[in-house]
């Protein structure tokens, strides 16, 4: 109790009377609990169950955002409820419900999800003088109750010690403190402190400064095999026993460790992270990403890799082909002179797109680089070549100049980069092609030549046309969120105002038909609204007052306002485009496998032409100019833009596709992956269920049904047990009129009892049923039945005699069934993994068809089952909500979290995101994943068989070099459009 409590006369402090912490309640008492630990429903059970066995605990009130509990009982002390909290682990405090405590609120940014989460609750939750922890990830922010000064001091050294030292909050004005507000601030009068009989000098604000931010060197590592917690315990483990380490922060999504340290050089730390296995480089902790126009194929790609790798200072290059993007990691120094090292080699980066990281910007704007105008003269000019040729029966200078003029028109471009190729010793497509066209001219194929440049710069500029397709994919995403929106202003008026200046925090107003410009909350009015952007739901939702709204869905009817809860850079839709993006930028397990053939290939055929060219003439006497010439057209053969575009215009594609569907994939690699599952695990409540306790029996074993049912509803409507709501749901759905109940009594872990006209009436489970002996034989048979169902039996009683059966449960989702069966069509066997008795698992398992149920599932179980699975060769994938089932979604082939949208931990970390509840979407990610996985084969099978032919034909002198430039230019183009198909799936 606080002191001002206790002296409310002498200090002006104001009498809380209804913050004491023992309150009596008629006979018996109402005790309130600060619980620091309990966070979720879970445990809300756990101290449920537990509290329930103590005899005099008559009524259990839950408060999970605040973590406090409300117990009313009939104890002489408090202590057994101590004693049986501490005992299953709650560290539970008396509270008089008076903030009297310091809270403060650091900022740690490097904490930034449920992993890091649990790392730092479990260090602080030790330590003396430490009351509720209340993290907010989205923030990256740890608000801590303190008991004592000492305590705080204490959690800032924690929290230093392992890595994640609080540091000046740039979202808060004044860096330097943190302002802690107490409740105690707002019952004391202002002159309180001076009255020598109040301790209120401790309600009064305290200044605390900020944890000070580890200073020293900082050395960022790259380690390729840091995936999980467990490695970055085995690291943070090794590099503490080194003196002169001061911090580590980590990004497992990333694989980075950032190092605070005071040692000579960083030397030490590379030989303590081999030591343990890891494979680390450290880097510069610059990055920069360049938009580059002219970077269309991994031609330009491979150029811009062998020009800049090796330069002092460009420590990784990360490609985006599709987006048209490179980021570089560098030391500062070296951006400018990795500018000019692109600008030599033709492929200089646009200066107005460059993104230094961190910022916001637009994605490159795609351009061809090609225009109609010089294509169509050069193609003429071809023609034209051609025709003379072949009417005047020879080469002549009309025919010549044709030539040349259709070849510089349609074909400078190539001959620019080609040279830049070859000067840097880089045989790409534009080297291969101005070579095989120079040296028709030289061997007098001067019609040919010119059909050859045409041929290829047109099916260069269609290609280019059509990958503006798959990156307009994506770029479409973005369009969706307006740029603008109604704003309402200070004064109450309203003003349109650009969605990236919009404050969190601002009311909206949005009329029917329009976008919704960002995420937010409804505050007024109500609407329909199309969220299949965002979550690919094929009807309109319903919304009301308190109902999310997100960025880029559509309001059908209805005008309403909302308060904006996230920026424009962190809105759910601009987390799905900043996760599609970095996918892209994954290389998947066929691309990486097409990427290391061309490097191979390429080389291997201009060697083999070179061979073709001189062997023959030189060795066997053969002709000079029927060989130079096969080998010319060896040359263009060679060029593999076919076989190497073809993967990621299908990855992109499949990308997506999914997420017009609301599935997120984080990777191609999952993509591909998806095809090959064979088990599917699932958690129970919230993804076969909708989580919501519900009546599906109501059995009546009276006369008058409409009067049992309100003598029922109006018992459960006085009870605040999720059962008991449920019947009380049911009976207003029914029209059940509620009765006056009086002397009201809860049955802890048994039901509810009260008097409705002077008749005592019992509500309660099986267990209070056979304690007061009415649980006849006949009885027992349905209740039997409807457990083995899987329900929960409450029954509603008078004196001595059961009136009605109710069986609760929760409900099976309506598409739950279908995706179970979709699923089974495609193979996939399915698992359930839940914490229910096996019972009730057994029967949610056979009413949706489940292969295999297993119920009393704790977490820690629930991963040794995906282990197992996985260690019989199986490919398994998890379903779940992506926090509670965390260590079985990490360990699973692949990780599914149900209904992320709004959720930054589930977009983050899992590796499938379900944007909505639907189950369906699991299979249709499978189907899709088997269609990209099909498509790829098919474009790889297409593009080689075509390079075997035109081999075979050359050799047998029936090929000729515009056939083969168009044969595989067309091959290139007939990958695309294939993997293209995939945005129509």
């Amino acid at each position: 109790m606080s002191t001002c409590a206790s002296a409310p006369t002498s200090c002006g402090c104001s009498a809380p009377a209804e913050g004491e912490n023992n309150v009596r309640a008629g006979s018996s008492t109402q005790t309130m609990f600060r619980i620091s630990n309990m966070d979720c429903p879970s445990e809300e059970a756990l101290i449920r169950t537990s509290l329930q066995t103590l005899q005099g605990v008559t009524d259990l009130d839950f408060d999970l955002p605040h973590r406090t509990l409300r117990v009313t009982h009939t104890l002489a002390s408090t202590a057994p409820l101590l004693s049986t909290l501490s005992g299953i682990g709650m560290q539970a405090q008396e509270w008089d419900g008076h903030e009297s405590d310091a809270r403060t609120t650091l900022y740690i940014p490097n904490m930034d999800c449920p992993t890091e989460e649990g790392l730092i609750r479990r260090r602080l939750q030790d330590i003396a003088g430490i009351g509720a922890l209340q993290f907010d990830l989205a923030k990256r922010t740890l608000t801590l109750t303190t008991h004592e000064p000492e305590a705080l001091r204490a959690a800032n050294a924690a929290l230093d010690e392992i890595g994640f030292a609080p540091q000046p909050n740039p979202a808060v004005a004044d860096e330097g403190t943190r302002r802690t507000k107490t409740t105690a601030e707002k019952v004391c009068s202002p002159g309180a402190s001076s009255s020598p009989s109040c301790d209120c000098d401790s309600a009064m604000p305290i200044l605390t400064p900020a944890a000070p931010a580890a200073t020293g060197k900082q050395a960022v590592f790259h380690i390729e095999n840091m995936d999980c917690p467990t490695e970055e315990a085995l690291i943070r483990n090794s590099l503490h026993k080194i003196d002169g380490v001061k911090s580590l922060d980590f990004n497992l999504l990333q694989r980075k460790l950032k190092v605070t340290h005071s040692l000579p050089s960083s030397a030490p730390l590379l030989t303590a992270l081999s030591g343990v296995g890891m494979k680390a480089r450290e880097l510069g902790g610059s990055r920069t990403t360049l938009s580059i126009s002219k970077m269309d194929c991994p031609t330009e790609e491979t150029l811009i890799r062998k020009k800049l790798q090796g330069m002092a200072g460009i420590e990784d290059m990360q490609f985006n082909l599709v987006q048209r993007t490179l980021t570089l990691t560098h030391a500062p120094e070296a951006l400018a002179a990795a500018r000019q090292a692109l600008k030599e080699i033709g492929l200089e980066p646009d200066a107005a797109d460059m993104l230094e990281a961190g910022q916001d910007g637009a994605q490159a704007k795609p351009m061809s680089t090609i225009s109609w105008l010089p294509m169509a003269f050069s193609g003429i000019a071809a023609a034209a070549a051609e025709v003379v040729h072949w009417a005047s029966g020879g080469n002549t200078w009309i025919v010549i100049a044709l030539a040349l003029t259709a070849i510089f028109t349609g074909g400078l471009h190539t001959y620019k980069k080609g040279w830049i190729a070859l000067r840097n010793r880089n045989l790409n497509m534009n080297a291969l092609m101005s070579i095989a066209v120079t040296g028709a001219m030289v061997i007098g194929q001067w019609p040919e030549a010119a059909m050859v440049m045409f041929l290829f710069a047109l099916a260069e500029f269609i290609e280019q046309k059509s990958l503006d397709r798959a990156r307009n994919a994506i770029r479409g995403l973005m369009d969706m969120a307006p740029e603008t929106a109604t704003v309402r202003q200070a004064d109450g008026s309203w003003e349109e105002m650009e969605a990236k200046t919009v404050p969190l925090g601002a009311v909206i107003r949005v009329r029917p038909g329009e976008r919704i410009a960002l995420d937010g909350k409804l505050v007024s009015g109500q609407s329909t609204i199309n969220q299949a952007p965002i979550t690919g739901e094929s009807v309109p939702i319903e919304k009301g007052i308190g109902d999310p709204v997100f960025a880029g869905t559509i309001n059908v009817a209805g005008s309403f306002e909302f308060e904006v809860t996230a920026r424009s850079d962190s809105t759910t839709l601009a987390r799905i485009i900043h996760a599609v993006e970095e996918a892209q930028g994954s290389r998947a397990p066929t691309q990486r496998f097409v990427d290391q053939f061309a490097k191979v290939y390429t080389p291997a055929v201009f060697v083999v032409a070179l061979l073709v060219a001189v062997v023959p003439p030189l060795a066997f006497g053969q002709p000079w100019y029927d060989w130079i010439y096969k080998a010319l057209v060896l040359l263009v053969v060679a060029c593999p833009c076919a076989l190497v575009i073809s993967t990621p215009v299908t990855i992109v594609s499949g990308l997506a596709a999914a997420a017009r569907k609301g599935i997120l994939v984080k990777g191609g690699v999952y993509l591909e992956q998806g095809r090959k599952l064979t088990w599917l695990a699932l958690d129970k409540t919230g993804t076969l269920t909708l989580g919501k306790p519900s009546v599906t029996d109501y059995r009546p074993l009276a006369d008058h049904p409409e009067t049992i049912l309100a003598l029922a509803t109006s018992l459960a409507g006085r009870s605040d047990h999720p059962v008991s709501h449920a019947i009380a749901v049911y009976g207003d759905a029914q029209a059940a009129r509620h009765r006056e109940v009086d002397s009201f009594r809860a049955l802890l872990g048994r039901g509810v009892e009260g008097t409705v006209d002077a008749q005592p009436y019992w509500l309660g489970n099986h267990r209070l049923a056979s304690e007061r002996g009415q649980v006849t034989p006949e009885l027992a048979v349905q209740l039997e039945t409807l457990e083995r169902q899987g329900r929960t039996v409450v029954m509603l009683g008078a004196g001595e005699r059961v009136l009605a059966i109710f069986g609760v449960a929760d409900t099976v989702r309506d598409t739950s069934r279908q995706a179970i069966a979709e699923l089974h069509a495609l193979n996939v066997k399915t698992v359930m993994l839940t914490g229910d008795n096996e019972h009730t698992a057994q029967a949610i398992a056979d009413e949706v068809g489940i292969d295999d149920a297993r119920g009393n599932q704790l977490p820690e179980d629930k991963l040794r089952a995906v282990e197992s699975f996985a260690a019989q060769g199986a490919a398994i994938g998890m379903v779940g909500d992506g926090i509670n089932d965390a260590p079985a979604l990490a360990k699973a082939d692949i990780g599914f979290a149900m209904g992320a949208a709004g959720t930054d931990t589930a977009i983050e970390t899992a590796d499938v995101a379900l944007m909505d509840d639907d189950l369906r979407k699991v299979p249709a990610f499978v189907r899709l994943s088997r269609g990209t996985a099909a498509i790829l084969t098919q474009n790889i099978v297409l593009a080689l068989a075509i390079k075997a032919v035109f081999l075979v034909l050359t050799f047998t002198g029936q090929a000729t070099m515009w056939m083969a430039v168009f044969a595989d230019m067309g091959a290139s183009l007939l990958v695309v459009f294939n993997g293209l198909r995939l945005l129509r799936k």
